[in-house]
């Protein structure tokens, strides 16, 4: 894409991968809320489209070619890919969270291109090897499974936990599985729209409830997710966690958002956001093949790379969870 609403298909060469690097054919590439942002409006916050720039950051493939340097015998290997390459030296990255690395190189914000495209070259220990019970599709979503694992850690739950999670959208969704996985023994999910809520029920909510309802449940809660970005939902959330209970603040919201303080104040609760995750993909490898979390499962259309556009489109299509592009077909 160039300018919002407008998409593209273009005959790039076959890049060639450097030292360190390998060539991944693509197999199939998850539509993220990020990509839609960016495809209708150009922007996201500070990142700005402001020439061509290839979309998809959620993608699995198989090793083309192998870079110098790089083991030969990989190639052939099915992978998924982390999709953000750190600098590895600042303090950020000698700390552990390199994801908060000021040099992050992550594909799909400008001015980076993603892996929407037939191949992609990437850094050898990005490329995860996969069992064969972890299909194309499921392993293109280990990356939203990244960011339940990654908040579900930051909200501390375990087994036993009870949890309130706004937003029955494919994040949301993981969230609920992952909270299962964890031990969590109540998982209650909320959003407006009916067939998310259904969705919610299948897919490790305990039970599902209108966003209207969430005021009624009382403080019954040890963390909230908000996966929604929707001020109303935030504010309900924070009002129906006990006193020193946990929110993790996920999804795309406004630049500034009022709070209820005197809660957060007289309960002591803890607010935090979260900024993609770290050191999660072996554990999602791992939930993905044990089948603890069932992610190709939310996928409700399945889409050719020339019709890269309507699977962008399809998102907020009645029914739709997830869609994914398949570039080999």
């Amino acid at each position: 894409m160039s300018q919002p609403g407008t998409l593209a298909l273009e005959e790039r060469p076959v890049p060639r991968p450097g030292p360190g690097q390998l060539l991944v054919a693509v197999r199939s590439v998850g539509v993220c809320g990020s990509d839609v942002h960016y495809f209708e409006h150009g922007r996201i916050g500070d990142f700005v489209v402001n020439s061509p720039l290839v979309l998809g950051h959620e993608v699995s493939g198989r090793i083309a070619a192998a870079g110098p340097g790089v083991d030969a015998g990989r190639v052939g290997s099915r992978v998924a890919v982390e999709p953000g390459t750190s600098c590895g030296r600042c303090g950020q990255c000698k700390a552990g969270r390199y994801n908060l690395c000021p040099d992050m190189q992550f594909f799909a914000p400008p001015p980076v291109d993603g892996a929407l495209a037939e191949y992609v070259v990437v850094r050898d220990d990005l490329a995860f090897d996969l069992p064969d019970s972890v299909s194309d599709d499921d392993a293109a979503l280990l990356e939203p499974r990244s960011v339940g694992l990654w908040a579900a850690a930051k909200a501390q739950l375990g087994p036993g936990s009870a949890v309130l999670i706004a937003g029955a959208g494919p994040i949301g969704l993981v969230n609920a599985q992952v909270a299962r996985a964890r031990g969590a023994t109540m998982v209650v999910v909320s959003d407006i729209a009916p067939h998310r809520l259904a969705a919610a029920g299948r897919n490790g909510a305990t039970s599902a409830v209108l966003a209207s309802e969430v005021a009624g449940l009382g403080q019954q809660f040890d963390a909230f997710i908000d996966c929604s970005g929707a001020p109303p939902a935030i504010a309900a959330g924070l009002r129906a966690l006990r006193p020193a209970g946990r929110a993790v603040l996920v999804g795309m919201g406004p630049d500034e958002l009022t709070i209820p303080f005197g809660v957060v104040q007289q309960r002591e609760l803890t607010i935090t956001g979260t900024f993609r995750y770290a050191n999660t993909w072996p554990a999602a490898i791992a939930l993905a093949a044990s089948g603890a979390v069932r992610l190709s499962e939310l996928v409700t259309g399945r889409f050719a790379l020339a019709d890269s556009e309507q699977a962008l489109r399809s998102v907020t299509a009645e029914g739709v969870i997830k869609s994914v592009i398949e570039p080999w077909h």
